[in-house]
């Protein structure tokens, strides 16, 4: 878990100067490349650049660059000011940010508290319909709950601006980690004239932020180019003068190109090319452990997989040391559990499956199937949903083959591009999803929370009062032995009712040009800014 220091008189201070700030750190005597235009890989074309309204990392990689939050993280994952220059709290229930007096948004005008209110009130208001309202909730922020489910309006949230560059946050509770929680993406400002001006408030041209860049350009599926925010607060420190990300959802077709020298850092590569791109551009590879895990989702609520039994089984008879370590092969780690090890503050207890053989297991699957009456006679028949991506099909095929050869189950590969995969997710229209969750902070309710009966991200739809019950309690602990053996506690509840069936931990594999500098590649959370990095020459 990643604390703020906290003193002995119980006031907690992080004061900076501009020189704390993180931004590209060009060793003396580097020779910088003339041209400082980076080509950035990412999955997809982002469904919106509107930070409440990002559902994935194709949008979130490109709002980091054009919008800043109240702290930022450095490249270990440390939390370091962003507009605000330091943040208080006696108590971990009422915090205080002090705001730069030189923030601006990109049109000149400055950046205050009273644009935070805004913004996080309309992250909760139903009206905007926003993906990640349930983190202001998660973040423990009086009355967001409320507000989300409609019993409270909007300017009722926790939230105030004492003047211009102060602003107050009030809590349900004390929570010694909430100021990590303000780099998401989900509380960052907009303005809120911009926002108004209409729906095309985010195209290039209209777009007001107050991050390090701008939007330039943008061809759908084709491209997003940004440029310097020469309003920003750092822009001094901004080297990159153009990145321009590109979306690409094959992984062999980005390689390809990056290869041919079109694209500088890729978000993935094809894990059959791993051995060979290791020998054919060594010191170019990269696959840090990542706080992500790759699950498939089970739809709880209709079809077969409504029965806890067909979900158990099903997960059982997925062989996850062979997908970690034969059909994937890059240092991922099975997941025996939804949490994953390179989590902070959690410490798992052994899992039942990690335990058991797979001939175990399987035999195991075999009579719930059974017991769901299912068999030779009547095959389980279901569909099984992926976006589209190399990588996603070949698990996909692979766990096919698994629950084909160990359980007879007839399976159907479906898979979606981004915007179809997302609704259809929405919707509850699959019986099983590929899904994933990075966590959008280093402690184990980013990952548990998930499965919360009023979560927004509940693909599963599970509703679990026992669940849910825990997680408000781990919540609520002040020993972290408990609110471990709380977490525990949760991940049980998910191995015995399968709402997921969490398949392999992450790796942050990725390719880098060798001249590229400032990359992050030990942020755990894969949060990276372009204007941390540079290009020297070659």
């Amino acid at each position: 878990m990643k604390y703020p220091v906290t003193l002995t008189c119980g006031a907690l201070w992080l004061a900076s100067v501009s020189s704390l700030a993180w931004a590209a750190d060009v060793p003396p005597g580097t020779v910088l490349a003339e041209k400082q235009q980076l080509v950035r890989h990412i999955k997809d074309e982002p469904a919106s650049l509107d930070p409440a309204k990002a559902v994935g990392l194709p949008e979130i990689q490109v709002i980091r660059d054009l919008f800043e939050g109240l702290v930022n993280q450095d490249a270990k994952g440390n939390i370091i000011p962003g507009v605000a220059t330091r943040w208080q709290s006696n108590d971990n229930r009422v915090w205080t940010f002090t705001l730069r007096d030189n923030a601006r948004w990109s049109d000149g005008t400055p950046v205050t508290a009273q644009d935070f209110v805004y913004s996080w009130q309309r992250l909760v208001d139903p009206k905007t319909t926003s993906p990640f309202a349930w983190f202001a909730a998660l973040a423990g922020i009086s009355n967001a709950q409320n507000i989300i489910d409609g019993k409270a309006a909007p300017d009722t949230l926790g939230v105030t601006a004492v003047d211009a560059h102060t602003l107050r946050v009030q809590l349900d509770k004390p929570l010694p980690w909430f100021s990590n929680l303000t780099a998401s993406f989900a509380f960052y400002p907009v303005q809120k004239a911009n926002v108004e001006s209409g729906a095309n408030w985010t195209r290039p041209g209209s777009l007001i932020g107050n991050g390090a860049y701008v939007l330039k350009d943008r061809v759908v599926n084709e491209k997003l180019v940004v440029v310097p925010n020469t309003q920003y607060w750092d822009n001094a420190k901004t080297v990159i003068k153009q990145v321009t990300f590109v979306p690409i959802n094959q992984e062999s077709s980005a390689t390809k190109r990056y290869l041919a020298g079109d694209i500088d850092i890729t978000e993935s590569f094809p894990k059959n090319m791993y051995q060979k791109l290791l020998k054919d551009i060594p010191g170019q590879v990269y696959t840090p452990p990542q706080l992500g895990t790759y699950y498939y989702a089970f739809n709880t609520q209709k079809g077969p997989t409504a029965d806890e039994r067909v979900r158990l089984a099903l997960s059982m008879t997925i062989d996850r040391r062979i997908m970690a370590e034969k059909i994937l092969g890059t240092g991922e780690k099975p997941a025996w559990r939804f949490t994953p090890d390179v989590t902070a503050g959690f410490t798992p207890q052994p899992s039942q499956f990690e335990s058991m053989s797979q001939a175990e297991l399987n035999a195991q699957a075999k009579a719930l199937l059974s017991a769901a009456g299912y068999g030779p006679d009547r095959p389980l028949k279901l569909t099984l949903l992926y976006n589209t991506s190399e990588n996603h099909q070949k698990i996909a095929i692979a766990v096919a083959s698994m629950w084909k050869k160990n359980l007879g189950v007839d399976v159907k590969l479906q898979n979606q591009e981004w915007k179809t995969y997302i609704d259809s997710r929405n919707t509850g229209n699959f019986d099983v999803i590929r899904a994933s969750w990075v966590g959008d902070y280093n402690e184990p309710s980013t990952f548990l929370s998930l499965l919360t009966s009023t979560h927004s991200g509940n693909i599963s739809r599970f509703n679990d009062p026992a669940y849910d019950k825990i997680l408000t309690q781990a919540a609520q602990e002040t020993s972290e032995k408990a609110r471990n053996d709380d977490y525990n506690a949760a991940e049980k509840i998910i191995m015995a009712k399968a709402p997921i069936a969490p398949i392999y931990q992450y790796t942050n594999g990725r390719l880098i040009k060798p001249w590229l500098k400032g990359y992050p590649i030990t942020n755990p959370e894969d949060v990276a800014y372009s204007r941390t990095m540079y290009i020297v020459k070659h």
